[in-house]
């Protein structure tokens, strides 16, 4: 199946089929034509990967995951090397979660504060606020 089939059949824009390809996620053999030519099993290749990016890896962690990938869903056969990618992942996430985690209660701080304050005491701003967008 051409690209455009591939596309329409996962809900896959082609824009991203072609950048799965070029991350060695997804194959594609040409055509004499030169165009992209998908056999079925890419559509599983395409829901596979769909599955683990929502996940929140990255196109290189799933480059390394997918031949351990069984089902759409998929399911990933436990081999060490697998595993100690998946915790390495988990643990980035747990680190940027107790960032944000952190950074949340900071702003909460802050704003508890200054309404505690109150705006009385405080000259007008006169310059860009914080958080709006310039027109």
């Amino acid at each position: 199946m051409r690209i455009g089939e591939l596309s329409r059949r996962t809900g896959v824009n082609a824009h991203q089929l072609r950048y799965y390809e070029a991350q060695g996620l997804l194959v594609a053999d040409r055509g004499t034509n030169g165009y992209r030519e998908y056999d079925e099993n890419a559509l599983l290749r395409v829901k596979q990967i769909r599955h683990l990016l929502g996940a929140g890896l990255s196109s290189e962690d799933i480059a390394y995951l997918l031949p351990c990938a069984v089902g759409e869903a998929p399911e990933l056969v436990g081999c060490p090397e697998l595993l100690a990618a998946m915790r390495s992942r988990l643990r980035r996430l747990d680190s940027q979660m107790d960032r944000l985690t952190q950074s949340r209660e900071a702003l909460n701080g802050y704003i508890d504060a200054a309404e505690r304050m109150g705006g009385e005491s405080y000259p007008l701003l006169t310059g860009p606020v914080v958080g709006s967008v310039a027109s």
